[in-house]
């Protein structure tokens, strides 16, 4: 029933094309006019009456899998067929034709075809590739088109370029994909002889003896040993002979071949010359020296003649059972051993040793396990110790040492190991600095404050005295940074004098540097938090240590303790003040410094530390900046802009600080470290522009300060600054570490 005409419908099939051209038939094909597409389309792409669609590549049974192309599902994957051809050879009278096997390489990606020829040794043919990877046209009149996987089968002739290939079978993958393809496999077919192929096997085996010759095989005894040397330290006395001294040798024995070679070890001044070889590489015999043999007289085989004359048309045999052969005895690596004496062209020469190698090989081969060495020289007299002159004044002692172990002057040696790991390393200086006050009777210099300054690097000592207003005292160094001896040496010795170094300075010790007496009372943070983190260093703060000596008081001292913190803490909430914590250790028996009592203070402290104000910082810190006239801020911005990858305004802390160093900033750490503590957000990033605005001195200047702020400010923990913020002592945890238990103090 034929659709009505309603809207929208319309017999015209043109409706909804774009595409209405002819298909061109007509060419020209070297210049001569012939029809060229009889198999396109007609007009639009639509095909003709009684055409039919030929595809250009091979069409595949639609499955399950995906929709993919075929360049992309079956990409290196190949089918592989067994083939052969006859080729005629006219030429020659001893084959008349050739069978040659070949392999058929289909690639399902793209339709190619590759033919490969095995190479059969000695051929005298050219094999290899016979047919390149394309695309092979169907023989003529169809060689328009293409093979594809449908034109291949077993037991089936195809043509090549008007070669003819006989298909005799395909490996198991091929077998399984022709099936799977709906193809019906035809039984696979042998494949003929090739006449000159059985030819030449007649020929190699006639030329085989039927009682083959005893095989002497070294290749085997070449690879599993090659370059595998046995060592040993050899001795040869010979000090019968005239002009004769002992020798010490080096015996290498090589495995893979059973040869040895000799050095001799020349001691420098000794008087011989020191030649390349003591014995050239060779077998060694065991019964040297040997007679001397004729040509031909020592082979490997012997031979028995059977009939016919002696040369020439003579019939031989090999022997067997070697009748008559002259047989001679070589050293083994099984007549090595130490203590043993080998016989080396009439020389004894002693065993005495051999190296780590040959000790592990007779070990696995042999088993053997003493390997103990054969002493041969007599016991060397002690060497008498070297007289050091003493110490004439001239120089440094490590210079005027030097001078008396050589000839030729050389300067001491640094510890250089030491100078890389502790010097400084970025932000970490790794200096300890103590403050410390001078010993002395004199009421002016008992007020002056010092620095002393550690370096760890070199174990060197520097003094500082920071200026103090109002003291009639030029401050600045005092003591400039070197070596500084122990007290109590004497000048003029031969030993090396004893230095300061960095485990005998900690708080409350005294130290005497060039006969001024001082006085340690303090440290900065840093120092405290080194030497705790290097316990094993400086024992003054080893927590262990410290806790053990405590452990060891007395009983009584232990009552006395629990009641000591039962008497200053009534309320038990387990916290006592810091002086008196420090007033109890200092009255014990233990006999601690006072490093020791900060050390065991800071393990079981409740530290507060107290606010500064930020505007008062900030005006010390514009202050600084104004005297050292640091106007940089705008080349700071750029920094800060290049290293904000993000743009985000914020960077880390150690970031700003080596835009800092790179600047120069004329401020201490002590205080930039403060300073940015303010400035830091949630996620440890610093608002470089608030930070730099508000240190900025022209723009946004803050109010005067005082000068003892400033001052105070600059010595920063030095002096009365420099007490540590202990404020309450948790005794309860020391208890428990120390005694075991806080639970029955008020009971005790």
């Amino acid at each position: 029933m034929a659709l009505p005409m309603l809207p929208g419908n319309s017999v015209n099939r043109n409706l909804g094309k774009d595409k209405f051209h002819k298909s061109q038939h007509f060419d020209y094909s070297n210049g001569v006019a012939m029809m060229v597409g009889s198999e396109k389309p007609g007009i639009g792409g639509e095909l003709l009456l009684g055409q039919s669609a030929r595809p250009k590549y091979s069409l595949f049974p639609k499955g399950e899998g995906s929709d993919a192309p075929a360049w992309i599902a079956f990409d290196k994957q190949v089918l592989c067929f067994d083939a052969y051809f006859q080729e005629a050879v006219p030429q020659r009278r001893e084959e008349k034709y050739r069978v040659r096997k070949c392999k058929i390489y289909f690639y399902l990606e793209d339709d190619t075809v590759q033919v490969v020829e095995p190479e059969l040794k000695n051929s005298g043919i050219p094999q290899g590739t016979l047919i390149r990877r394309h695309r092979i046209p169907l023989p003529a009149p169809k060689d328009d088109c293409f093979y594809n996987v449908h034109h291949f089968n077993i037991n089936q002739e195809i043509v090549f370029y008007n070669r003819t290939f006989m298909i005799t079978d395909c490996d198991p993958y091929t077998r399984n994909f022709l099936i799977k393809m709906g193809v019906r496999l035809k039984p696979p077919a042998s494949r003929p002889a090739d006449p000159y192929t059985t030819h030449r096997q007649e020929m190699e085996e006639n030329m085989k003896p039927l009682r083959p010759y005893e095989r002497i095989d070294t290749l085997k005894q070449f690879l599993e040993h090659d370059r595998k040397v046995l060592r040993f330290y050899c001795y040869w006395d010979d000090t019968e002979s005239m002009f004769g001294d002992p020798r010490e040798l080096i015996l290498h024995y090589f495995l893979a071949d059973d040869t040895m070679e000799i050095y001799e070890v020349v001691l420098p001044n000794s008087g011989r010359d020191a030649v390349p070889k003591f014995l050239h590489r060779g077998k060694l015999p065991k019964h040297a020296p040997i007679p001397k043999r004729q040509p031909g007289e020592v082979t490997d085989r012997t031979v028995l003649n059977v009939f016919g004359p002696v040369g020439q048309g003579g019939r031989y045999i090999l022997d067997s059972l070697k009748t008559g052969a002259v047989e001679e005895e070589f050293y083994k690596d099984c007549d090595l051993t130490i203590g043993g004496i080998i016989n080396m062209w009439g020389r004894r020469m002693l065993i005495c040793d051999c190296d780590n190698f040959t000790k592990e090989y007779y070990r696995s081969k042999y088993g053997i396990e003493d390997f103990t060495p054969v002493s041969y020289q007599a016991s060397l007299p002690p060497k008498p110790a070297r007289q050091v002159p003493p110490y004439n004044g001239f120089g440094s002692e490590e210079d005027s040492l030097c001078s008396c172990q050589g000839l030729l002057l050389k300067p001491p040696q640094k510890d250089f190991k030491k100078l890389m790991e502790k010097d400084r390393q970025g932000l970490v200086s790794n200096v300890l600095r103590f403050v410390a006050k001078m010993l002395t009777d004199s009421p002016i210099d008992k007020e002056r404050v010092f620095i002393i300054y550690v370096y760890l690097s070199d174990d060197t000592i520097a003094v500082f005295e920071p200026p103090q207003r109002n003291s009639g005292v030029i401050g600045g160094k005092f003591f400039k940074r070197g070596r500084v001896k122990k007290p109590g040496q004497e000048l003029f010795k031969s030993e090396m004098s004893e230095y300061f170094i960095a485990q005998d300075l900690y708080v409350g010790a005294r130290l005497d540097l060039n006969n001024q007496p001082f006085q340690l009372l303090d440290a900065d943070e840093f120092t405290y938090n080194y030497m705790e983190q290097h316990a094993d260093e400086f024992p003054k703060a080893n927590i262990g240590t410290i806790i053990s000596k405590v452990k060891s008081i007395s009983e009584e001292e232990q009552k006395k303790v629990k009641q000591f913190f039962t008497t200053s803490d009534p309320s038990s909430t387990g916290f006592i003040p810091y002086e008196s914590f420090r007033t109890l250790l200092a009255e014990m028996d233990v006999q601690l410094s006072d490093h020791e009592i900060i050390t065991l203070a800071r393990n079981y402290l409740s530290r507060e530390q107290p606010e500064v104000d930020l505007g008062l910082m900030l005006a010390v810190a514009q202050d600084q900046l104004k005297k050292k006239n640091f106007e940089n801020f705008t080349d700071m911005i750029r920094a800060f802009t290049h290293e904000d990858r993000d743009r985000s305004g914020h960077l880390s802390s150690k970031e700003v600080q080596i835009i800092f160093k790179a600047f120069r900033l004329p401020l201490s750490e002590d205080l930039q470290r403060a300073l940015l503590e303010k400035f830091q957000d949630e996620s440890e990033k610093i608002d470089y522009h608030a930070f730099l605005s508000s240190i900025n001195w022209r723009e946004n200047p803050a109010p005067a300060v005082l000068p003892d702020v400033t001052v105070k400010f600059d010595a920063d923990w030095r002096g009365d600054a420099a007490d540590p913020a202990f404020k309450t002592i948790n005794y309860s945890l020391l208890l428990e570490d120390v005694f075991g238990s806080a639970t029955n103090i008020n009971d005790s």
